[in-house]
């Protein structure tokens, strides 16, 4: 199976506008799944940051067994499933695993993800010092594991936990 790579992007600016397009969309095919807020989350909610061309959104449901049907939706609407981590969320890419333009995260909300992606999006968007050890880790493992998606996001975890405080 061919995987997308692992190549960051200089910041773009269209990608809220992209984030808001794509929020419009998911509101009129499982709206009423939704629970709490939809968020941009991510580098590409970050003016600045290098980033996966990737916008990843996290849709804020009551509970995963609540939204299980939301799946099937999703799937006739063009997003792929991956039962990546069933136990804290839902996750889609769209169009397909080779070529991303959207990551989907069905989460319960203000469950610990939803609160740790929300503090980190926080803590990059105040905290230049953050930001820029952030922004340089990426590029080092980009460029070390470019073909290697799940090794490049669980290099960055010890870097996240640490900010965050995490145990």
């Amino acid at each position: 199976m061919t995987r997308a790579p692992v190549i960051l992007e200089d910041y773009d600016p269209t990608w809220p506008k992209k984030f808001a397009q794509e929020k419009n969309f998911l509101l009129s095919v499982i709206g009423r799944w939704q629970h709490g807020a939809v968020e941009h989350i991510g580098s590409t909610a970050v003016p600045g940051m290098a980033a996966k061309p990737v916008i990843d959104i996290m849709f804020g449901v009551t509970s995963l067994e609540e939204s299980k049907p939301a799946i099937e939706v999703l799937v006739a609407n063009g997003y792929e499933y991956w039962p990546y981590k069933p136990d804290i969320m839902h996750w889609f890419c769209k169009p397909s695993d080779a070529f991303r333009t959207h990551h989907l995260h069905l989460v319960p909300y203000q469950s610990e993800l939803w609160k740790q992606r929300i503090k980190f999006k926080e803590l990059l968007l105040s905290d230049k010092e953050v930001f820029n050890q952030y922004k340089t880790l990426k590029l080092e493992l980009a460029a070390k594991f470019k073909n290697d998606r799940e090794q490049y996001t669980d290099e960055k975890w010890p870097f996240i936990k640490n900010v965050l405080q995490i145990d």
